[in-house]
């Protein structure tokens, strides 16, 4: 198994240099993308009363680690080209090739530190980047204001009673002490239109439906509207179970967490193809960091002298952002139901190993 490296020299030069390139296109990267979102978002943040610099800088902590999990594939992906580009150029490649190592052998210790670089991905999405992601939300829902401290809060639900719609601004609390703020309460007719509109601040739990606080009508083909003076029972069939399953977001989650929410999901008859391809691609995402030097590779290798190694570069890019665009449509397919959520977050990952490996094997090997 050793074999297959190349001397211990080497393969840490090799791993050094990719490393350090890696960290400078993820910095560049970041950098430049964290200055432009903050440009759009600074306007909404500086919006609420009382928000200064202090709620710029915690908007950019909570961001940054969202970018760098979105886009450490994308400079994995960079620096493998920049790395091996750089190696061909120098004739470093030529002089291994000489020495008799293979194309895989020259790989080898590029692709052990897309390993390890996957690995510390995985655990700083579980740690790090699903809750500076549930923080931020929570933050944006509340238009940058306080945050709420009961992490039951939700904002911006809806439920389905039969044909009818029950909405509101938020919910917090949990089982029978569940309360609706901000609530809107849709009638549709046989066609499917609506009928009958009424609103209310509060609402509470009925057991069943719910009860509307202050309640007032409005009658759409009359366009008549009433403050009803009694609190109002309606969506008798929204459950408490189904206030349970709202606000089930993946990118939040944990992979424990998301595991337990698509098991109590399942249980209740609800859908969780998309949640299953999400769960999923939290294992394949990062490891599609292993992926890039495969298919950058193309970059270094061949003559750097015929003049073809700019056009290497850019196939070995057009490989690796095909890569993201087709995985990205799976997963969208995988959550619409047209594939099963393990191949929608694991066919990428093997489609693009086998075409990497044909393709280095074709030309090198």
């Amino acid at each position: 198994m050793l074999d297959f490296f190349p001397s211990r020299q080497l393969t840490i030069y090799l791993a050094k240099t990719f490393i350090t390139r890696i960290l400078a296109v993820l910095l560049m990267l970041v950098l430049v993308l964290q200055m432009l979102d903050l440009l759009s978002e600074s306007g909404d943040i500086l919006a609420y009363p009382g928000n200064g610099q202090g709620q710029l800088w915690t908007y950019v902590s909570l961001r940054i680690p969202q970018l760098m999990a979105r886009f450490l594939p994308y400079s994995v992906l960079l620096a493998t080209i920049i790395t091996l580009a750089t190696l061909n150029q120098n004739s470093e490649v030529v002089a291994m090739k000489a020495a008799g190592l293979s194309a895989h052998q020259i790989l080898a210790p590029l692709l052990l530190t897309a390993l390890v670089v996957a690995g510390i991905s995985f655990a700083f999405n579980e740690r790090v980047v699903t809750r500076s992601t549930a923080t931020l939300k929570a933050w944006t829902a509340a238009d940058y204001g306080p945050i709420p401290k009961d992490p039951s809060v939700r904002h911006n639900v809806y439920y389905t009673d039969g044909t009818n719609i029950l909405t509101a601004d938020s919910k917090s609390g949990s089982g029978a002490k569940t309360v609706l703020e901000g609530v809107t309460y849709y009638t549709r007719d046989a066609q499917g239109m609506i009928s009958r509109q009424v609103r209310s601040p509060r609402a509470t739990y009925a057991n069943p439906g719910w009860f509307l606080e202050n309640p007032t009508t409005f009658d759409v083909q009359s366009a008549d509207s009433r403050e009803l003076q009694e609190p109002l029972r309606v969506a008798r069939g929204v459950t408490l179970d189904q206030m349970a399953m709202t606000g089930v977001d993946p990118d939040a989650l944990s992979l424990t967490e998301l595991a337990d929410a698509i098991d109590t999901m399942k249980r209740s008859g609800r859908h969780t193809s998309e949640l299953e391809g999400k769960w999923w691609h939290k294992i394949s995402g990062p490891l599609s960091a292993v992926l890039m030097p495969l298919l950058g590779a193309v970059a270094g290798f061949g003559l750097a002298r015929s003049g073809q190694l700019f056009m290497r570069a850019i196939i070995g890019m057009a490989l690796g952002f095909a890569y993201f665009v087709v995985d990205n449509a799976a997963l969208a397919m995988g959550g619409f139901g047209g594939y099963p959520p393990v191949l929608a977050a694991w066919a990428p990952f093997m489609l693009f190993f086998f075409l990497g490996e044909t393709v280095l094997i074709r030309t090198e090997e």
